[in-house]
């Protein structure tokens, strides 16, 4: 049992951060999720261009990229705590925008509200790797897969509620679309609210306590664990030192693109052959099931079978889905479902394998940069990805978009491959072997 300063047990520390973040996972994932099947019919009627449709998750996904660097310093300086809050509050002050935007139709306030709604992504995704900061490195993965899984929660109940939040659209006076993001609001400040309440002791502040505390205890210079202002020579030089994090980073973020990309435009391509909204809501759910309800089995297989075979199992997951998504014709289809079922289990195994190699070889004094810079690397492409695939569906179609995306699961598996020949030994400044 490994203890720090005056009885604190480190173990200890880690259940109830684990269970914070699994409650703070589940209440903030509805609102993340809520607005995932109404994001780009929002956009087009506002717009009133299908063409730019796809820019509301493109700006949400771009808020996330930069929150989760800017996220990241903030977590340096004071703790996970602090900085998952603000982001669960930026993200929830955003929804409220959209909703402004909504009424007002005004396009550039919609894209501004998604951009900071975006902030709340960045949250979640940062509290994946406060699961491992004091996370013994047999069980890593399963750490931080549980805090994955329990996105499931609200993340399948929220678009399930576009059809609740209609009513509720209706009872405010506002515009129908406009509902899911008012319900999005409030789970993201009851996210807030658990974090803010519940994260103590903070699990990155601990994790650097305790490595002090054991330097000290051996006569030796702490890991720089104190230190929290860290440039992006840092992170580079980081990379540099560990490359498995430059092969981690890549997939992920080559994992991340595909799935937005298509997930973003596929509401469109089932309204555009007649399909009812409650039933794009399904296929959300269904992929959204993919993307988390299984990531405990796959956290369970990349600590038992290695993380670069388990991301290289995602790259292969999602080529099968973009075939199946490619062949599916408009409206609802079986292919559909178990296409996007598919491409979120391929995000799952991807993202899953390549964030634990990345807390593997994170050194832990620039630990939470390195995380926040592959989360911006990763959003940003993703961003990227999402504005291409409206030019790319507008202009020659939604199966276009499948057989063009196909590039980027090639992408993940070639990660993968780099990944297991240069496979090297987490950092040294680990606190609990």
């Amino acid at each position: 049992m490994t203890t720090l300063g005056a009885g604190v047990d480190v173990a200890a520390v880690q259940r109830r951060t684990i269970g914070t973040l699994v409650a703070a996972q589940a209440v903030g994932a509805v609102g993340i999720t809520i607005g995932i099947a109404t994001a780009s019919l929002l956009a087009e009627q506002v717009s009133g261009s299908e063409r730019q449709a796809g820019l509301a998750q493109t700006f949400q996904v771009l808020g996330a990229a930069v929150m989760a660097y800017a996220l990241a310093r903030i977590m340096s300086l004071r703790g996970r705590r602090v900085g998952l809050v603000t982001g669960y509050l930026t993200g929830s002050a955003g929804a409220v925008l959209v909703v402004v935007a909504g009424v007002a139709e005004s396009m550039p306030l919609l894209l501004l509200g998604a951009a900071m709604l975006g902030s709340s992504t960045a949250a979640n995704s940062a509290a994946r790797y406060a699961a491992t900061d004091l996370a013994p490195a047999a069980t890593r993965a399963r750490a931080l897969s549980v805090v994955v899984w329990a996105t499931t929660i609200g993340a399948v109940a929220g678009p399930n509620l576009t059809g609740l939040s209609a009513s509720v659209a209706d009872g405010l006076g506002i515009p129908e679309l406009t509902g899911p993001f008012a319900l999005a609001s409030v789970g993201m400040l009851a996210a807030a609210l658990v974090i803010a309440v519940a994260l103590r002791p903070d699990p990155l502040l601990t994790a650097r306590a305790a490595a002090a505390a054991e330097a000290a205890a051996l006569d030796l210079a702490g890991p720089g664990a104190v230190v929290p202002a860290t440039s992006w020579r840092r992170v580079a030089a980081a990379v540099r030192e560990h490359p498995v994090l430059g092969a981690a980073g890549g997939g992920l973020a080559a994992a991340h693109a595909a799935m937005v990309s298509v997930m973003v435009m596929t509401p469109l391509h089932m309204q555009h052959g007649g399909a009812e909204l409650r039933v794009i809501g399904i296929v959300i759910s269904v992929h959204v099931l993919g993307m988390f309800a299984f990531s405990p089995v796959i956290g369970w297989l990349a600590d038992k079978a290695g993380r670069a075979p388990v991301l290289a199992g995602g790259g292969a997951v999602l080529l099968v889905s973009l075939v199946l998504c490619g062949s599916a014709p408009e409206g609802s289809s079986w292919q559909i479902f178990a296409g996007l079922f598919l491409l979120g289990l391929g995000w799952s195994f991807a993202t899953v394998a390549a964030s634990t190699m990345i807390a593997d070889q994170a050194p832990l004094d620039v630990r939470t940069e390195v995380q926040g810079a592959s989360d911006l690397v990763m959003g940003l492409t993703a961003a990227g990805a999402g504005g291409l695939a409206g030019l790319i569906v507008g202009v020659w179609g939604y199966p276009t978009l499948a057989v063009t995306t196909a590039a980027l699961a090639v992408g993940v598996l070639l990660a993968a491959g780099y990944a297991a020949r240069h496979s090297a030994t987490p950092p040294a400044d680990r606190v609990l072997p």
